[in-house]
This record gives C-alpha cells, sequence and structure tokens, in this order.
C-alpha cells in the first residue's frame, strides 16, 4: 500500500459513527435520517478536508458533511445532465462533436455532496472498470474525436501504473490529439500528487489537467505544493469552481479564491452554476449572484484569474456561459458600452461609405437587437433562408 493509500484509510472518515467521534454528537442529532442520506450517496471526507474543518456549518463542512436536506427532492434529477441518453458505450460520454468525457474511476478520495454525478460514484458497478476495452474500441472507430476527458470518480486515485496503461493506449489512437484529467486530488490528498505520478504525467503531452477548488482555504501549502509539482512537469492546469450557497456566494471569497489559483499557476477556467441534481438543491443559489460575482471580478482583478460563468444545460444542452450586460445598445453609427465600474462609453461604428471603400458588405439594418439569432446573419443571408439568395441588396438611405 502507498504512503498516499494508507493516509486516505487511516486518517480519512467514512462512517457516522467517526462523525460523531470526531465532532460531537450534538451536531448529528437524527443518525437514522442521516444515515439514509449516506445510504443514497457514498461518504468519506478525506484527511485533507478533515484538518481543514474549523466548526459545523462552514465552506468546508457544508461541501462534504452529509445532510438531512439531501432527502428533500423538490425539482431535481437523477441524472440532470441526461450524461446516460449520450453514453453509446459503458464509461463514455459523447455530446460534443470532437470530445469525449471518459470515465476511468469510480472512486473519490472525499465525496463532495453536490456531486452531479451522484448516481454513479462510489459504485464499481456503475463505472466499471472491466468494460474499458468497449470505450477504447469506440475512440479508435471514431476518427472525428481529438479530445478526451479521464473523469470518474477520480482518474488520479489509479495505481500509476493503471493511469499509465490507460494514457498509454490512449496515446496509441493517432486522431486523439489531447487528453485532459479531471482531478480534485490536489485538494483532497495532494499526497498523492509525488515524483512518480507527475512522470508518469510528463510522458503522454500534451495533457491538462482541470482541477476543482471552491474555496479559498482549500488552497493549503500542502495543496500549493501539489499544483506546483504538476506544473514543473510541464502540465497546464485549469480550475472547474462550482457556486455553492454558503460556500463560496460571496464576491471577495471568488476574489481570493481566483487570484490564488492564479499565483498557484491554475488558470481559472469555470464557474459552474450548481446541476440541476436530486439532492444537492440546498447548495443552489440564483443566475443573480453568479453576474454578481463575475461583476465583482471583471476588471477588478487579472483577466488571467476571470473563469467563464456557465450553466450546463439541463437535458445535456452542453455548457452555455452567461455575461453581465456590459453592452447597452447598437446601432449602426455606435456602441454603448458599460465597464466594470458601471461607467458609460460609446464606441463609434465604421462608417458604411469606409466600409464599402474597403471592400465590406454594405450593412442593411439599423439598431441591432441584443441577444437575436439573426444579428449574425445580416440580410443577404435571411433572404436566401426564406428562397430569395439572389435578390439584390439595396442600400438604405441615411436620414
Amino acid at each position: 500500500m502507498a504512503e498516499w493509500q494508507k493516509l486516505l484509510h487511516d486518517r480519512g472518515i467514512r462512517t457516522l459513527r467517526q462523525l460523531v467521534d470526531k465532532f460531537g454528537p450534538e451536531h448529528f442529532p437524527d443518525l437514522p435520517r442521516l444515515q439514509a442520506a449516506v445510504d443514497n450517496f457514498e461518504f468519506r471526507i478525506s484527511p485533507a478536508m478533515v484538518d481543514l474543518i474549523q466548526e459545523p456549518g462552514d465552506p468546508i463542512w457544508r461541501q462534504y458533511m452529509p445532510d438531512l436536506q439531501e432527502l428533500e427532492v423538490i425539482d431535481g434529477v437523477v441524472d440532470s445532465l441526461n450524461e446516460d441518453a449520450d453514453s453509446p458505450v459503458p464509461n463514455i460520454t459523447h455530446r460534443y462533436p470532437d470530445r469525449v468525457l471518459f470515465l476511468v474511476s469510480p472512486v473519490c478520495a472525499a465525496y463532495c455532496r453536490f456531486c452531479t454525478r451522484r448516481r454513479k460514484v462510489g459504485d464499481p458497478q456503475k463505472i466499471p472498470m472491466a468494460q474499458l476495452e468497449s470505450a477504447f474500441r469506440y475512440l479508435e472507430q471514431h476518427v472525428e474525436i481529438r479530445d478526451v476527458i479521464l473523469s470518474g470518480g477520480d482518474p488520479l486515485l489509479l495505481s500509476d501504473r493503471r493511469l499509465s496503461l490507460i494514457l498509454g493506449r490512449l496515446r496509441k489512437i493517432k486522431h486523439l490529439e489531447v487528453i485532459r484529467i479531471g482531478s480534485r486530488i490536489p485538494c483532497h490528498l495532494p499526497e498523492r500528487i509525488t515524483p512518480a505520478l507527475c512522470k508518469v504525467l510528463a510522458k503522454h503531452h500534451p495533457l491538462y489537467i482541470n482541477t476543482h477548488f471552491n474555496h479559498p482555504a482549500e488552497l493549503t501549502p500542502a495543496a500549493v505544493r501539489a499544483l506546483e509539482m504538476l506544473a514543473d512537469a510541464g502540465i497546464p492546469l485549469g480550475c472547474q469552481t462550482v457556486l455553492l450557497k454558503g460556500v463560496n456566494d460571496d464576491v471577495e471569497v471568488m476574489r481570493e479564491l481566483m487570484q490564488r489559483l492564479l499565483t498557484a499557476r491554475v488558470r481559472p477556467y469555470y464557474i459552474f452554476m450548481c446541476d440541476n441534481v436530486a439532492g444537492v438543491e440546498h447548495f443552489k443559489t440564483n443566475v443573480e449572484k453568479g453576474l454578481e460575482i463575475i461583476l465583482g471580478l471583471r476588471g477588478w482583478i487579472s483577466g488571467l484569474a476571470v473563469p467563464h460563468f456557465v450553466i450546463d444545460a439541463p437535458g445535456g444542452g452542453g455548457k452555455i456561459p452567461l455575461l453581465p450586460e456590459y453592452v447597452e445598445s447598437i446601432t449602426e453609427s455606435e456602441v454603448v458600452l458599460r465597464n466594470y465600474r458601471g461607467e458609460r462609453y460609446v464606441w463609434t461604428q465604421p462608417r458604411e461609405e469606409a466600409l464599402v471603400e474597403a471592400g465590406a458588405p454594405e450593412s442593411d439594418y439599423g439598431s441591432l437587437p441584443l441577444f437575436n439569432n439573426e444579428v449574425s446573419l445580416g440580410r443577404n443571408n435571411r433572404s436566401a433562408r426564406s428562397g430569395n439568395g439572389n435578390r439584390k441588396p439595396t442600400r438604405r438611405k441615411r436620414q
């Protein structure tokens, strides 16, 4: 047993009895009902997260402690992103044209109570390691796939040998250009990031790791050292953060998190709205809170530290970006904008005569409605769509 495996086994918490012994019975007044929450979804808190909990109800406690609210399902859905419908073979989700999600591990060092994949994670029968061959064959046969994201569970809980075999097999598929790994190990079990692991990963570039930190406190010295080791191995690092009520739904908390990630050589990639998963509804904030946070990041901290704010569309629609309203209006003569301080500015559009002289197509629209699907089409394309594609465009006189 490796040292990191022994640490997880000896100091991790995975039973309610261990919770009571550690934090006191007064914090768990209804153990039978709480056991029902544990029975619904795997439970484990890694040693690093146990050590970070300062008091019941703090941001770390909320992420990992089973809660009776998990039993109160209002409109949550078991498979909220409809991943199973986009799974042509076991362990593969193929939603986007050129990339797939490949589940290679059923287990995590700690189980986040807001987990999107809680219907599967922790159950080796639902993420079967014995059926990887059909996934490899699928990847080999679909030459349109250029990018594969390893997930689970957490891929970095695999042994170095198993991980090396999987990565080596993927690298033999010539049309696979990029391999990505999604992992919370640098946060949950930084001791797992060893020189031997980094050596294995470095053999399979271009390889990227998207890690997951939700609160500045999670960037412990040990976590930062683990991130430095991965970066020194030439692995570009990103972070996917989930917006969670009572954890990070605060502009100042998010600013600190994003700045500290960047200092640790991690590029903030996404802030996700919490998915509409059954059992996690008590973590959800409204979208306005997320927009408020992005407005409080952009311009106030480095652009490198500002992630995309997205909703992973329910039902399998994919990631949809959301932005605060920086554009007030667009006309043929000007664009009215607001900067990060809320100050208004006017950007002058190029004059139509100048565009014609430069050989650009003539404009035939005045004020553009924002977020109209036809904005980028122009009049000519709309005419073509209605069967009038050969109609000569007419130039509208200036008033």
